[in-house]
C-alpha cells in the first residue's frame, strides 16, 4: 500500500502520547541511574568534575568528542577560521583560481599540523593512484585503492608508515589515520571517475586540489569528485535566496546541538553507564532499553555536529557537500542506515549500486551487500567487533529483501490487496517496529561492545519475555507510525511542488 495512506487523527493522538510517557518513564530511570552511579570507583576514568554548583559531574567516556572540545579546539578554530577567511578572499578578488588557492591552503595546513613526511606519504599514494588511473581500468583502479586502504588499516603496514611521521602529540594518530584513508577513498573516485571522461583523463593538479580541500581532508565527509569538480569549477558564484541566512541558521543550529550535548552529560551517563556491566544489569527493562537507543541517538547527534560544522564551511565556499546522516530516530529500514552519508553515497555509487542494480535481484543485492560491507569492514579497520558489526547489518539488509519478496508472494499479495490503506500500514508498522530494534541491536555492537549488546538482546528477548518484549514493542510500533506519519506528510508536499512545477 501507498505511503500516503492516513490514519485517523485520535489513534496517531495516542502514539503520540504512548511514546512520550514511554521515553519521559525510561529517561527518568537513566537519569536515576546516573545520580546514584555519579561517585562509583568504577566510573572514575568516564565520569570528570563538572558543574560543581549543581552537584553535577560530567560523561567524559567519548574519546571523540572530548577531543573536539579540548586539545583539538583551538586547531580546528584557527585552521578552519583562516579557511574560512582565505576562502572569502579568494572568493572575491580570483574565483576562477579558487580551488588551486584551498589546494595549496590544506597543504600548507597538513604540512604544519602533521609535518613534511606524512605529506609525502599522501602525495605518494596520489601519485600511485593517479598513475593506476592512466591505465583506465575498472578492475585495476579498485584493487589499487584496496591495495591502498589496506596499507593504512592491516598490520604491520599501517604502524610502517606511521612510524616514518616523527614527533608525537595527542592527536597524531587520529589525524594520521583520518588523513590517510579519507584520501584513499577520494583518490579512488577521482580514478573511477576519470574513467567516464570520454577524452583523455583529468590532470594531476585536478586530483590535489580534490584532495587538499582543508574541510574535508581529516574527517571527511567524502564528496565524490564529479559533483567536487564541477561545484569547485564554477566561475559565477552566486547565493540563493535565503541562503546565506540558511547558513547562519544552521551555524546556531549546530552550536545549540553543542550546547544541549553538554548539558545532557551532566545529568545522563549514557556513555559511561554500559561499562559497568554488573551495574547496568540491576537497571529496569525500560532503563535498558532506553540506555541502548539513547547511545544510537548520540552517536547520530555528535555525526551531525561534525558533518554540519564542516558542511556550513564548505556551503560557504559555494559548495553543495553531502547532507548529514538522517536521525536515527526516523529509521525503521536498514537501507537507509548510515552515519556518514558522504562514504555511504561513495559505497552505493561505486560498490553497492553498482553490483545490485534496482535491489529487486536477491543473489544480486546479496552479492552487493556483501562486497559493500567488506569494503565498509576495511575503511573501519578489520577486527572482531567489526566483523560481527558487518555480518549483523549485511544480513539485516538481506533479510528485509528476503521478507519483501516473500509477502509479495501470490496468496499474501491478494490478501493485502483485500485489506484496507490504514490496516495495511499498520501491519507493516509491526514488522517495522521489529527491524528498529534490529538496527539498535546491530549497531550497539560497534558503539559500545558486544557484551553489552548481548546484555540488552537478552533482558529484552528472554528474561523479559514476554511483558517487556511486547510492551517495549508496542512502543516501537507507535513510534514507527509517526514516522510513516512523517513521511506521509512529506511525500505530499514533495508532491505538490511538483505538480506546481510542471504547471509553471
Amino acid at each position: 500500500m501507498g505511503v500516503k495512506t492516513m490514519l485517523p487523527n485520535c489513534e496517531l493522538g495516542v502514539y503520540a502520547l504512548v511514546v512520550t510517557c514511554a521515553v519521559l518513564y525510561s529517561g527518568s530511570g537513566i537519569f536515576e541511574a546516573s545520580r546514584d552511579s555519579m561517585n562509583r570507583k568504577a566510573f572514575r576514568d568516564g565520569i570528570k568534575p563538572g558543574w560543581h554548583y549543581f552537584g553535577r559531574k560530567m560523561d567524559m567516556a567519548d574519546f571523540e568528542w572530548v577531543m573536539w572540545f579540548t586539545s583539538f579546539r583551538n586547531v580546528i578554530i584557527f585552521a578552519l577560521s583562516g579557511h574560512v577567511l582565505f576562502g572569502k578572499i579568494c572568493s572575491m578578488t580570483v574565483p576562477q583560481h579558487r580551488a588551486v588557492m584551498y589546494m595549496l591552503y590544506g597543504a600548507l595546513a597538513v604540512l604544519g599540523s602533521m609535518g613534511l613526511v606524512y605529506l609525502m606519504i599522501i602525495l605518494s599514494h596520489c601519485l600511485v593512484l593517479y598513475s593506476v588511473a592512466l591505465a583506465k581500468q575498472k578492475w585495476l583502479c579498485y584493487v589499487a585503492g584496496l591495495c591502498c586502504l589496506a596499507s593504512f588499516k592491516v598490520e604491520p603496514f599501517g604502524s610502517w608508515q606511521s612510524e616514518f611521521v616523527t614527533g608525537a602529540f595527542d592527536l597524531q594518530d587520529v589525524l594520521f589515520y583520518g588523513g590517510s584513508t579519507f584520501t584513499i577513498m577520494r583518490c579512488m573516485s577521482f580514478a573511477l571517475e576519470s574513467l567516464e571522461k570520454k577524452e583523455g583523463i583529468y590532470s594531476i593538479f585536478d586530483l590535489l586540489k580534490y584532495n587538499f580541500y582543508l574541510p574535508f581532508f581529516f574527517f571527511g565527509p567524502v564528496m565524490t569528485f564529479d559533483q567536487f569538480h564541477a561545484q569547485v569549477s564554477t566561475r559565477e558564484l552566486r547565493r540563493k535566496d535565503d541562503e546565506m541566512k540558511n547558513i547562519r541558521v544552521s551555524a546556531l543550529l549546530h552550536v545549540g546541538a553543542i550546547i544541549a550535548v553538554d548539558i545532557f552529560f551532566h545529568f545522563f551517563y549514557i556513555l559511561t553507564l554500559p561499562s559497568d556491566l554488573k551495574f547496568v544489569n540491576r537497571l529496569s527493562d525500560w532503563s535498558l532499553a532506553g540506555l541502548a537507543y539513547s547511545n544510537l541517538v548520540y552517536d547520530w547527534v555528535k555525526a551531525a555536529v561534525m558533518f554540519g560544522v564542516i558542511n556550513t564551511i564548505a556551503r560557504l565556499d559555494h559548495l553543495d557537500p553531502p547532507q548529514p546522516p538522517k536521525c536515527i530516530t526516523m529509521l525503521y529500514i536498514f537501507a537507509e542506515t548510515h552515519f556518514d552519508r558522504g562514504i555511504n553515497d561513495w559505497l552505493c555509487k561505486y560498490v553497492y549500486d553498482h553490483l545490485g542494480g534496482n535491489h529487486d535481484n536477491i543473489m544480486k543485492e546479496l552479492v552487493a551487500s556483501v562486497s559493500t560491507f567488506a569494503v565498509t569492514t576495511l575503511w573501519l579497520g578489520p577486527c572482531d567487533i567489526v566483523y560481527i558489526w558487518s555480518v549483523a547489518n549485511c544480513f539485516g539488509l538481506n533479510f528485509e529483501l528476503w521478507v519483501q519478496k516473500f509477502f509479495q508472494l501470490g496468496p499474501f499479495a491478494k490478501l493485502e490487496a483485500k485489506m484496507s490503506g490504514a490496516m495495511s500500514r499498520r501491519i507493516r508498522a509491526a514488522f517495522g517496529a521489529v527491524n528498529f530494534w534490529a538496527i539498535v541491536l546491530y549497531n550497539i555492537l560497534a558503539l559500545n561492545s558486544l557484551d553489552f549488546a548481548l546484555l540488552v538482546t537478552k533482558r529484552l528477548l528472554v528474561t523479559g519475555f514476554p511483558v517487556s518484549t511486547l510492551s517495549i514493542w508496542f512502543i516501537t510500533y507507535c513510534g514507527v507510525q509517526l514516522i510513516k506519519e512523517r513521511e506521509r506528510i512529506l511525500a505530499l508536499e514533495e508532491e505538490e511542488k511538483s505538480d506546481k512545477a510542471k504547471v509553471e
